[in-house]
């Protein structure tokens, strides 16, 4: 395997690459805000905040991501609403807007959330997505946060399993069992 770099923050060339690596991982879920493909990525690839974000670097090409929210920025903290309507237009614009905002979340004072790790298909199993999360860890001690949190939906119980192993505890499960055949998960 390659040499990987894991840093903090990326330039803004590789945001459209950290877009595709985030449809490869969550367009499904994405899919239901915006169809077609192309726009999706088009739409990541505009709200990307390298800042809070870590990047996997293998031979100048990124590999790997995890994002972080913290009360000052996210990850995908560049996506708003008249950002939606300009690139879809009004109507699928107020659409993508109304079901991203079902999967907002926002952190509490103290708190560090964790927005995602995507891996290239050709890096995974190899421990980077075990330390991407690390560095999220480490970048919250050393921002004095007192938490993590994260996400993980029930339709992915691989992503469970590793999270538990690696100290977290679940602390709360939210159904959304009325919303299941639009978001694609009940809890």
């Amino acid at each position: 395997m390659n040499k990987v770099v894991i840093q903090k923050g990326w330039d803004e060339e590789h945001n459209r690459c950290a877009a595709k690596l985030y449809d490869q991982a969550f367009g499904e879920k994405f899919k239901v805000a915006i169809k077609d493909k192309a726009k999706r990525i088009q739409v990541l690839t505009a709200s990307m905040q390298p800042a809070f974000g870590y990047a996997a670097i293998a031979d100048g090409q990124l590999v790997g991501v995890a994002g972080f929210q913290t009360p000052e920025g996210a990850l995908t903290g560049g996506m708003t609403l008249t950002g939606l309507i300009k690139t879809l237009g009004f109507f699928k614009g107020i659409w993508a807007g109304l079901i991203f905002s079902l999967f907002e979340r926002q952190a509490r004072p103290g708190e560090l959330v964790m927005d995602g790790i995507v891996v290239n298909e050709g890096f995974r199993g190899s421990g980077l997505g075990s330390k991407l999360l690390e560095s999220i860890k480490q970048e919250a001690r050393c921002s004095q946060f007192e938490t993590v949190r994260l996400d993980v939906i029930d339709s992915n119980p691989r992503a469970k399993k590793l999270y538990l192993s690696k100290g977290f505890e679940p602390t709360k499960h939210k159904q959304y069992r009325s919303l299941k055949h639009v978001i694609g998960f009940s809890g």
